[in-house]
């Protein structure tokens, strides 16, 4: 068979794996999708009501036995039924494999009395790098098909033992590479508020998925801001954690063996909240132990207590709306504006922070992602004969040169400078304003984007590089009515220019925008505590 077929089979089987009575008439172009779940007739009012609530509410309700992990797992599957139908955000679904799984999960807490772990009963969707096994891993790349795991990955193990529930894999775009999500089996996955724009990626299936409440959380990914992209695009919160706190061990991913600047993986949710459970449940099952990479640093409470102390007397914050490379739209600038503003009202000393050497950074970002000529994502292209989608072309070019060691351990070199170097900055902005508690900046010069428009990276994967903690804050939607463009925009690159030109009031009206909460590396407990309290600030705050 040719790549075609195989891709066409695929698409076959995910569409017969929704049971005939989830199905949903045809959404005409243009119509609104967001809504569409309530009213689509697949749920009941219960299910609909399972579905509303918070992972943290959920799983308190499933201990006390007050729902069955069976009905609620129902409803999330036919609300992921739904979800794919609308934004094409699915690479499997095993409806009958969770209904069985929390089958057993009712039954052991009927006999035992108590739950098998913090996430007991809870059906958390899963990125398609998330190996379960029996079942298939593609990651967008129709060479990859036809091959079923023989075993779980460490998350996904440690996950199941804390009880989670697996009913679906969302999707991703070829190669992960890019903040799109598109590939050659499924076509495109688009944003649950309109098809004109983009989920994001690479974890953009995830924020699809969360986006619609197919997904209560969501397990993503982020090299270059895979996690935090969808988070904003779909009005969600994210955590990229630091790498060595969450385990990756056994998933699958492009250029693996590439250690200079690490992929980490970390929950994408509706609320700091839930994104504290998700985190809290997997260090529970001490996943050093199972992945050496994961450092052993359990949760610690004290710094969160600490953080939130700290809230009460008022932070010191740092802020840029402008990384010296490219200008975000008006939507973006106003976003971080409103954020400030909410800091300053509520007592927090908020300073301007000049961000250090960005440029550079997304320089040596670029060339890290294509240091082996492109040939590990081109060789699992190529195998099936299926092309390279558009954004991969504009992104990897398959004839740059691969470096030699002497420039990989020069790379090496560089980040660990510009860590230390931005350590330097953060040491004299202290000396002259006291701690930086955080950092706020944009996620992306863009709300939302237009489809194939995504094309500056630099706002997340300068954090990348550095490797701190950092969480997605949804704060507002675009207004035509206040978002004006522009009019004296004088561009500082080509591609600033490039992004600004893009921009119209109009095609942007409604589209979600956010912001980034920036901690030190390994700071999740302190810069989660914080991006809470934002979120709680701009009214956005999900409680217990």
């Amino acid at each position: 068979m040719g790549w075609q077929d195989i891709a066409a089979d695929k698409r076959s089987r995910i569409a017969a794996s929704i049971p005939a009575e989830w199905n949903i008439k045809p959404i005409p172009d243009g119509q609104a999708t967001f809504d569409y779940p309530a009213t689509s007739g697949v749920l009941s009012s219960q299910e609909l009501d399972l579905t509303g609530y918070s992972a943290t509410e959920l799983v308190a309700k499933l201990a006390k036995g007050e729902v069955k992990s069976v009905d609620v797992t129902l409803a999330f599957c036919k609300r992921a039924a739904v979800a794919q139908q609308l934004t094409n955000c699915v690479h499997e679904f095993f409806p009958e494999l969770a209904l069985k799984q929390a089958k057993e999960l009712d039954e052991y807490l009927a006999k035992e009395g108590k739950t098998v772990g913090p996430l007991h009963g809870l059906p958390i969707s899963l990125k398609d790098q998330l190996r379960v096994k029996g079942l298939e891993t593609s990651m967008g790349y129709v060479s990859w098909l036809g091959k079923h795991d023989e075993e779980d990955s460490v998350l996904t193990a440690l996950l199941r033992k804390a009880g989670a529930v697996f009913y679906v894999k969302t999707s991703v775009p070829q190669t992960l590479m890019v903040c799109e999500t598109v590939n050659n089996i499924i076509g495109r996955t688009t944003n649950p508020r309109s098809k004109q724009w983009s989920c994001g990626g690479s974890s953009g299936g995830e924020g699809a998925m969360v986006g619609l409440r197919g997904g209560i959380i969501g397990v993503g990914t982020d090299i270059g801001g895979s996690i935090r992209i969808p988070s904003a695009f779909n009005f969600l919160y994210g955590i990229r954690p630091s790498h060595g706190r969450m385990p990756y061990g056994k998933m699958a991913n492009s250029m693996e063996g590439q250690e200079t600047v690490h992929s980490v993986v970390g929950p994408i949710a509706h609320s700091a909240v839930d994104l504290r459970l998700f985190l809290t449940s997997v260090l529970q099952e001490k996943p050093w132990e199972y992945d050496s990479k994961v450092i052993p640093l359990p949760w610690d409470s004290s710094k969160e207590d600490a953080a939130k102390a700290k809230l009460k007397s008022g932070l010191t914050v740092g802020f840029f709306n402008f990384d010296g490379n490219v200008l975000p739209h008006p939507p973006v600038l106003r976003g971080v504006e409103l954020v400030v503003d909410s800091l300053k009202k509520n007592g927090h000393k908020v300073l301007p922070w000049a961000p250090y050497k960005h440029d550079f950074a997304v320089d040596l970002i670029n060339k890290i992602y294509v240091a082996d000529g492109c040939a590990d994502v081109y060789k699992d292209i190529n195998a099936s004969g299926e092309p390279a989608i558009p954004n991969i072309k504009n992104l990897l070019n398959p004839d740059l040169p691969e470096a030699n060691m002497v420039e990989a351990w020069n790379a090496n070199l560089q980040k660990w400078n510009f860590q230390v170097d931005y350590l330097t900055k953060i040491r004299e902005f202290e000396a002259q304003n006291g701690e930086l508690d955080c950092i706020i900046a944009p996620i992306s010069p863009t709300a939302a984007i237009r489809h194939n428009q995504f094309k500056y990276y630099g706002y997340a994967s300068a954090i990348n590089l550095l490797d701190f903690t950092s969480v997605v804050v949804p704060v507002t939607f675009a207004d035509k009515n206040v978002d004006k463009k522009n009019t004296e925009f004088k561009p500082v690159s080509e591609m600033d220019e490039t992004v600004q030109a893009e921009y119209d009031p109009e095609a942007y009206h409604g589209a979600p925008v956010a912001v980034q909460v920036i901690g030190r590396r390994l700071s999740e407990e302190k810069t989660l505590a914080i991006a809470e309290e934002v979120g709680r600030l701009l009214g956005n705050a999900i409680t217990p």
